[in-house]
């Protein structure tokens, strides 16, 4: 964690814009260290709010074309060695991948909220060959969104960032629990399931 905020203040925005990038290409790099810490620097730098956000947005859209071009190129022969691997697993991933497929616009959406899905997501999109305007649109909305919770909470409390930083490693299998609770109801109303039932 030194390391990452050091290489922040020697460097600026350039470092923001560098490890934002790294992350959503898959790096092991944090963003639930590296975006509030980079609004809190934002802040005593004097940039304003919004340049920081497009800033971090275009980062994060060319880091996470990085994993769905991975996913894009190699994601099916990955796909088909696991298969090989685990014959009994074949069903289940090809109804994963149908499932991905049919509801694939707010998986990529709605998967930037998640933790640890946020950024693999990419390199399902890619491997499923979602089509990428499609891939870049919906990332951008659910980027956008993480990016200005967690800049703007560094941001607007710079002085205790790192209690925002800490109150999130505390919580953030809660927020994993809520996110998938949510998306799991909207994707079932979205297939009528409900309705079927009743």
């Amino acid at each position: 964690m030194n390391s990452v905020t050091q290489f922040i203040n020697d460097y600026g925005m350039i470092a923001m814009f560098f490890l934002i990038l790294l992350e959503y290409a898959c790096f092991p790099v944090s963003s639930e260290i590296v975006l509030p810490f980079s609004g809190a620097a934002a802040s005593l730098w004097k940039v304003p709010f919004p340049i920081v956000i497009i800033i971090s947005v275009i980062a994060a859209i060319l880091g996470t074309n990085i994993c769905y071009a991975i996913g894009y190129f190699g994601g099916s022969e990955l796909i088909q060695k696991m298969k090989k691997r685990f014959p009994k697993c074949q069903s289940g991933i090809d109804q994963s991948l149908e499932r991905f497929c049919r509801n694939s616009n707010y998986a990529v959406c709605f998967g930037r909220l998640i933790p640890l899905c946020r950024t693999y997501i990419a390199f399902a999109a890619g491997a499923a060959k979602q089509p990428i305007l499609t891939f870049c649109f919906y990332s951008l909305l659910g980027i956008t969104v993480w990016n200005t919770l967690l800049i703007g909470a560094g941001y607007y409390l710079h002085e205790n960032w790192s209690y925002v930083e800490g109150y999130y490693q505390e919580y953030k299998f809660l927020l994993l629990f809520c996110g998938i609770f949510i998306l799991v109801i909207y994707l079932l109303k979205k297939c009528n399931f409900f309705h079927k039932k009743s």
